[in-house]
């Protein structure tokens, strides 16, 4: 990664409108000096999701602007959980999974930030090396002191909680104090003296600029930015499926590519600053390009190849290319394996078969076309195989005595069926 030395972060920051607070002083020292800071991410899944892709992005703008940052693993917070933007309590994890995840979430990280072979690289630490060393007394007389209950009370991420039926465990109106001692503790190691995250974490963040200056006497400051929506108000990286995950087993490259393909035009350049690094110039055009010509979907196309690129490879965003072509007909289907097709496949109508219909002599392909509702009479497949309209894996059928069988089957177990352009259908063959 290569060190952006022209121009402010904080102007950077800006004109792509990643800052929603910011303490006082942060901006002249950001400008004046090389500092280290720190955003914290949760480990509570074995993957991270595209809604820590907005921290993540800052954390990238850090280092090409030549100053130091620290990925904090929450293991040790994880076993308390954060009430900031939640209504409930959360599970609380074991070690060996929270091991796991961490694991996990170390290894997607790397695909953004330099680690290592720059003058600035980047450190992944986890919380547990010291929370979980803690002596109880010694930290309610060194560091619960410094907090008063009113002033924990007055933040709006416990204020919420406390208005909640469910109301608020003790276990979870610590994690303020532990928070806040994960920054002294990165101050006091590694001179960190930045604090960043999302903008529900801005009461944590300030609890933390307070306890540095109480306990260390340093000067800390900190930085948040917005949460992420749609323009229509659906909350950023859902989808009726469920989250869209980092990890390709959980969201495949083709349906992370999808998921910002179909990014809305009122969201496109928004999003195309916020999770890529392509200059004002580059995203000028494309805004262009989303008002004079909106159904090229320029500004979609290169979003999703920009972040699928970022998060999967090259290789992840040229198979995510390959199965976008699949669904829209203009490629063929060599190389996709039947769990592809499954996944590129999966919201369109589908039949199921037995393989020993397809053994042998198999069956004819007007028979398949009927049982799979591609037309109401044989009569009428017929004609629309001998007007090129009947495609079996991509390839026209052109014999309407065509038989289907187990050489047709991807991996034996799938056929994918498509009348005209747009139609398909998927045939399962099972045992």
């Amino acid at each position: 990664m290569k060190a952006t030395t022209n121009g402010n972060l904080v102007d950077e920051l800006r004109w792509r409108g990643m800052i929603h607070d910011i303490s006082e002083g942060a901006e002249e020292v950001l400008d004046k000096e090389k500092i280290v800071a720190y955003i914290g991410f949760d480990p509570t899944a074995d993957s991270l999701h595209i809604g820590s892709l907005l921290p993540i992005m800052v954390l990238v703008h850090l280092q090409r602007y030549g100053h130091t940052p620290i990925a904090l693993a929450g293991g040790g917070t994880g076993m308390i959980g954060d009430p900031s933007g939640k209504t409930k309590e959360r599970r609380l994890l074991s070690e060996d999974v929270l091991a796991h995840n961490l694991e996990a979430i170390k290894g997607q990280l790397a695909h953004f930030l330099a680690f290592e072979g720059i003058d600035n690289p980047a450190l992944l630490l986890n919380n547990a090396d010291w929370l979980c060393q803690l002596n109880l007394i010694e930290f309610l007389r060194d560091t619960g002191k410094h907090f008063t209950i009113n002033g924990m009370i007055a933040k709006e991420s416990v204020k919420m909680r406390l208005e909640s039926a469910d109301g608020i465990s003790f276990t979870e109106f610590s994690y303020m104090l532990l928070q806040a001692f994960d920054f002294l503790q990165l101050h006091l190691d590694h001179g960190c003296t930045f604090q960043m995250g999302g903008s529900d974490q801005w009461g944590n963040i300030t609890a933390g600029i307070d306890l540095v200056r109480r306990r260390a006497s340093g000067k800390a400051h900190g930085l948040t930015v917005p949460l992420v929506t749609t323009s229509s108000g659906v909350k950023f990286g859902k989808t009726e499926a469920g989250s869209v995950w980092l990890d390709p087993k959980r969201t495949s490259p083709f349906r992370f590519y999808q998921y910002w393909i179909n990014t809305d035009d009122n969201d496109a350049i928004k999003y195309l600053k916020f999770f890529t690094l392509l200059s004002r110039e580059e995203i000028a055009e494309l805004e262009q390009l989303v008002e004079t010509e909106p159904h090229r979907r320029a500004a979609q196309t290169r979003l999703a190849e920009e972040v699928t690129r970022n998060v999967h490879g090259e290789e992840g965003l040229a198979a995510a290319q390959a199965a976008t072509g699949v669904l829209f007909g203009d490629r063929d289907m060599q190389g996709l394996s039947a769990d592809d097709l499954l996944d590129i496949f999966s919201e369109v109508p589908s039949s199921s078969i037995t393989e020993s219909d397809l053994s042998g002599e198999g069956m004819g392909i007007v028979e398949l076309a009927l049982l799979c509702g591609l037309d109401k009479s044989k009569k009428q497949i017929r004609n629309l195989i001998e007007n090129g309209g009947l495609y079996i894996n991509s390839q026209r059928v052109e014999d309407v005595n065509q038989a289907v069988t187990t050489a047709d089957a991807i991996d034996g177990r799938v056929i994918v069926l498509r009348k005209g352009k747009k139609l398909y259908h998927l045939v399962r063959a099972e045992a």
